[in-house]
């Protein structure tokens, strides 16, 4: 009976190393699938990590935009008040103007001389901020910076399509016409 129990168990061994064989095989493959599935989701999340990291850059470079727009949008409101302001103050200058050219004549000192220091004072405030008087006569005729009243038969040859007389003074503040100078041009 000894050899009967022997046989049983000769006979079982093999079964147990298949079974062990087609147990580990299938972990295997169990263990093959799930890394493939883990280098799917690591490459899923990678590349949902690539477009947030892109839609964060994207989003910072318009919000840069943004601020320097609004920085500069600022300043130009800031430029265009002050620009306003002085084109306020251009007929004042213009009446300043006026009383010294009918001040000359006079014989009262202290007019001449309160008038004068007015206007020195407040053209040169208006100078600081940037306000600039548009040289005309003499020079050539240019719709940039001049406008023509009228037009008068030149004195000589080399005047004519030159600015001849200033009827009303012109400025830039910053660069940019404020007024435009309005001028006698020669025919």
């Amino acid at each position: 009976m000894a050899k009967t129990k022997e046989e049983p168990k000769i006979k079982e061994e093999p079964k147990i190393k298949e079974e062990q064989k087609e147990t580990g095989e299938k972990k295997i493959d169990k263990n093959l699938l799930k890394i493939e599935e883990l280098e799917k989701e690591k490459e899923e999340l990678e590349q949902q990590l690539d477009k947030e990291k892109n839609d964060y850059l994207r989003l910072m470079a318009e919000f840069e935009t943004f601020r320097r727009r609004n920085a500069e949008e600022r300043l130009a409101l800031v430029s265009s008040a002050a620009a306003d302001t002085i084109k306020g103050l251009l007929p004042v200058l213009d009446d300043l103007e006026r009383a010294m050219e009918l001040l000359k004549d006079s014989k009262d000192e202290a007019a001449v001389k309160g008038t004068s220091l007015i206007y020195e004072k407040l053209f040169a405030y208006l100078k600081s901020k940037g306000l600039e008087i548009i040289d005309a006569v003499g020079k050539d005729f240019d719709t940039d910076f001049h406008e023509a009243v009228t037009q008068f038969p030149a004195p000589s040859e080399d005047m004519k399509g030159k600015v001849i007389e200033v009827v009303q003074t012109g400025y830039t503040y910053g660069g940019k016409v404020l007024r435009y100078a309005k001028v006698v041009v020669g025919a």
